[in-house]
């Protein structure tokens, strides 16, 4: 039914499919964000099959609902049935990475050396702000293509998105400053992801005021909430939970007290003159979504573990997965020869 042509679509397809390809892509890599070092190949791309089919695409479709050629709107029991409100992905893609994140982690266990690990820093700063430059970019098309038409909605949500993430970068540069006399790069663009994260869910239901306000407070919270590991003794190598299952739980609930009617989504907050209504259905949305991806990513990545073995084998991991499981490098060193190609004539 892709391949063909509906005439009163406003949008065709197999451009929309495509559109949620890459929405299950990201979330799924970013689950595998937290077991990055440590975990198989071969096991590890069936996890990400099994999650993306068992998990993602269950969730997404709970949460996300688009108007159809006749006008009416279509999802799952999150959108259609509570009617609570995920934009461009709090529920479907943050929250549920972010939790399956932690699940992961917990059947992987620990890094060796962990946490004391010198590997596990990043190795390349600029290339590190070069990625959250792009990601950020990127973002605008993630929240602001959501809105499935370049008009009034895809406008506000972008302008929310810009100052979101702008604030966070601030946010979390002011809290390392009062807490470690200084700000730092890679806390700054920490500090632009938190936010983006948080302004996802809320990027069509808040004034770019309310956007300011979410983003400032996921990145003052998330710097705090990147600890989290080292004090419960869960090993997430890109702090896939501290950023995202943290700042999408402060976006999907912080805009149901900020939501304005002003904005596409066209609901009030206790902010702005409505009622407690929304906070609650987002809460409803928010544990729901958070209890199925848990359980289901424990179960896959546990199942996988006891047939086949998720971890690779500590040697090695401390000689790096490149080389054992691809025999590559991702930078030349001594071990690698240096192909010169044929030699030239002078």
């Amino acid at each position: 039914q892709l391949l063909t042509e509906d005439p009163e679509a406003s949008l065709p397809g197999a451009l929309f499919a495509a559109f949620q390809l890459f929405f299950a892509c990201v979330t799924t890599a970013l689950v595998a964000g937290a077991a990055a070092g440590r975990m198989k190949f071969g096991p590890g791309m069936l996890f990400a099959g099994l999650w993306a089919t068992l998990v993602y695409f269950p969730v997404a479709h709970w949460a996300f609902a688009f108007s159809s050629a006749g006008g009416s709107v279509t999802g799952g029991w999150i959108a259609s049935g509570n009617k609570a409100i995920d934009f461009a992905g709090g529920t479907a893609v943050h929250m549920n990475a972010g939790i399956a994140a932690l699940a992961l982690a917990l059947v992987l266990g620990r890094s060796t050396g962990w946490p004391k690990v010198e590997h596990a820093k990043p190795h390349s700063r600029p290339l590190v702000l070069v990625g959250a430059g792009l990601l950020w970019v990127g973002w605008f098309g993630f929240n602001a293509g959501s809105a499935l038409s370049a008009g009034h909605s895809a406008s506000v949500v972008f302008l929310n998105t810009a100052v979101a993430g702008a604030a966070g970068l601030l946010a979390w540069a002011a809290v390392e400053k009062m807490r470690l006399k200084t700000a730092s790069s890679m806390g700054a663009a920490s500090g632009l992801i938190s936010a983006l994260v948080a302004i996802t869910p809320a990027c069509g239901a808040v004034s770019p005021l309310g956007a300011v306000a979410i983003g400032a407070i996921a990145g003052a919270v998330c710097s705090l909430a990147i600890e989290l590991k080292f004090r419960l003794g869960f090993d997430d190598s890109l702090d896939v939970v501290g950023v995202h299952l943290v700042g999408g739980v402060i976006g999907t609930l912080l805009f149901g007290l900020v939501a304005t009617d002003a904005a596409p989504n066209g609901v009030n907050g206790p902010f702005y003159g409505g009622g407690f209504e929304l906070l609650g259905l987002q809460a409803l949305a928010a544990e729901a979504g958070l209890a199925y991806s848990f359980v289901l990513t424990w179960i896959i990545a546990k199942v996988i573990d006891k047939t086949m073995g998720l971890r690779i084998d500590p040697a090695d991991e401390l000689r790096g997965i490149d080389l054992a499981a691809h025999s590559e490098f991702a930078y030349l060193t001594d071990e690698e020869p240096v192909d010169l190609g044929p030699p030239r004539r002078a």
